[in-house]
């Protein structure tokens, strides 16, 4: 197995909750302006595989990044795009409070696909107590999503074109819309969705009829898995258990 590639980040500059990248300019292709939602529409009926080869041809190897979260769409999404191109390059947002099974899906995942899963991070715990005191993830939950996930994103996204996410359309009403392949102002580059239109059935088939390794937690009650502050199971809408009695359903990366 080789090893986990390491990036951590310094001090990230302040976040703002509706910063975008406003220098990014119109959407392109080839050079030439495209109408993000003509496209997305001419994409639609592909399926997850056709999608990921299209965007293989499209942004070749290096331009292709995929986010993965350890979480089930994750493996899916792992199996999918190594199968295709084993030198896809995928990597993940450590905050540091990840749960203990998700660092070892990470290990176990690496070791059964021979991937090196690139590392970001933003400063230490520590530092952040010490510039925004302590339990920052409860007083000002955005504020401490934007230091430990949508900053180090971005550093993660500098050198692609493209990137990859396991969003679904039922995980949430905030992603119902999600289209199969679309602009990400946030952060000016494309995005592509290739489970969109995914079924929590479709997902966990391909995990049990390809022996993809999973997340643990997802037996135990969590459908939906980030930090250990701010994730409790829940048996309703598969993203009801994240920042529970909270007014927030996403960290700023997909929304």
């Amino acid at each position: 197995m080789k090893p986990l590639a390491e990036i951590t980040l310094g001090r990230p500059r302040p976040f703002l909750e509706d910063e975008g990248n406003g220098d990014a300019g119109a959407p392109t292709l080839d050079g030439k302006p495209v109408d993000p939602d003509e496209l997305a529409a001419e994409l639609e009926p592909l399926s997850a595989r056709e999608l990921i080869e299209w965007a293989f041809e499209r942004f070749g190897t290096d331009g292709l990044k995929f986010a993965v979260s350890f979480q089930k769409t994750s493996s899916v999404i792992i199996d999918i795009a190594h199968s295709i191109n084993p030198d896809a390059r995928f990597f993940y947002l450590d905050t540091d409070l990840l749960f203990p099974e998700t660092y070892a899906t990470r290990d176990r995942l690496a070791e059964r696909y021979g991937i090196e899963f690139e590392r970001y991070a933003g400063i230490s715990l520590e530092e952040q107590e010490r510039l925004h005191g302590a339990n920052l993830w409860r007083r000002q939950p955005d504020a401490c999503c934007g230091i430990r996930k949508v900053e180090p994103m971005r550093e993660a996204l500098s050198d692609a074109s493209c990137w990859v996410s396991g969003i679904r359309r039922s995980d949430s009403q905030t992603r119902a819309g999600a289209p199969k392949f679309a602009w990400d102002r946030r952060f000016g580059l494309w995005k592509l969705n290739p489970l969109a239109d995914w079924t929590e059935q479709q997902v966990w088939n391909h995990i049990q009829e390809n022996s993809v390794p999973y997340n643990p937690l997802h037996d135990r009650g969590y459908p939906s898995i980030g930090c250990t502050h701010c994730t409790m199971p829940a048996a309703g809408e598969s993203r009801d258990g994240r920042w529970f009695g909270l007014d927030k359903t996403e960290c700023g990366i997909n929304g």
